[in-house]
């Protein structure tokens, strides 16, 4: 479960997408977000995903990879849909299954479906900026977007956005050795009831911290030894710069953009 979490991943690659420069990536992902919510009838959604499909063949990232990323939050899904199912108020015309005091309605199921729909997509869109952006790029697009409000804590905001999302990974697979290491010495995080099976986690948490703690005093030596004094002075290799390319790819958004408001308004 530990190893299909992929968001803070990244595929090295040479597809349009990839060499998209990275604050191009960063808007059009916050704009794709607020436009799953947007969106309010499934033929929204249609455009989403053919705008999804394009950008998964494009970078040329496996669908099975995709799919692998939405099994952690598997139940995380369940559990909206059902609340949104069984605490979803109706009329009685449209009242579809009633059992004792559970109601089911047809603004329910529509409701749930569409939450579903987005917490999916969402997590799909998310995690192909990672997939398509290394954390450097990243780093530097998030920094030039807070240019705003002040360079030092635009640059010390990215820096720790960008460490905490690049450690995702490297804390999964701490995770997943300890659990390994832990069973092997015969502790058991499957049986029992809930209260059991949290007591039995502090044997991972433990090291965890221990770990997390020493990784990043060593982070933070090796940023030191090499003089790392923030934004001060600071130059780059390559410099962000926008190119035809990102051009076009805010047209094609714009035009998946467009589409879903006109399905929201117009339809």
């Amino acid at each position: 479960m530990l190893k299909d979490i992929t968001i803070g991943q990244y595929l090295p690659g040479e597809s349009f997408i990839h060499k998209l420069d990275p604050r191009t990536k960063i808007i059009i992902s916050l704009m794709f977000i607020i436009s799953l919510f947007i969106v309010n009838k499934f033929i929204g959604y249609i455009i989403v995903v053919g705008f999804l499909a394009a950008i998964i063949i494009n970078a040329k990232v496996p669908l099975s990879f995709i799919l692998k990323g939405l099994k952690p939050i598997f139940i995380l899904i369940l559990i909206t849909g059902g609340l949104n199912i069984f605490m979803t108020k109706g009329t009685e015309d449209t009242l579809i299954f009633q059992f004792g005091f559970i109601n089911v309605y047809d603004e329910g199921l529509r409701i749930a479906a569409f939450m579903t729909l987005r917490l999916v997509f969402l997590i799909i869109g998310t995690s192909l900026l990672t997939l398509t952006t290394s954390p450097i790029e990243l780093t530097d697009g998030i920094e030039r977007l807070l240019r705003p409000i002040g360079k030092e804590l635009a640059h010390e905001l990215a820096m720790m956005m960008t460490i905490a999302l690049r450690f995702i990974p490297t804390l999964t697979e701490e995770t997943d050795k300890i659990m390994k290491a832990q069973q092997a010495r015969g502790a058991d995080f499957e049986t029992g009831n809930i209260i059991k099976r949290a007591k039995s986690l502090i044997p991972i948490l433990v090291p965890l911290f221990i770990s997390s703690f020493r990784r990043a005093d060593e982070l933070a030596m090796a940023m030191e030894a090499r003089c790392y004094k923030g934004a001060i002075g600071r130059t780059r290799m390559k410099e962000l710069k926008y190119s035809f390319r990102d051009i076009i790819a805010y047209g094609i958004f714009s035009i998946m953009f467009i589409s879903s408001l006109l399905v929201k308004f117009a339809i």
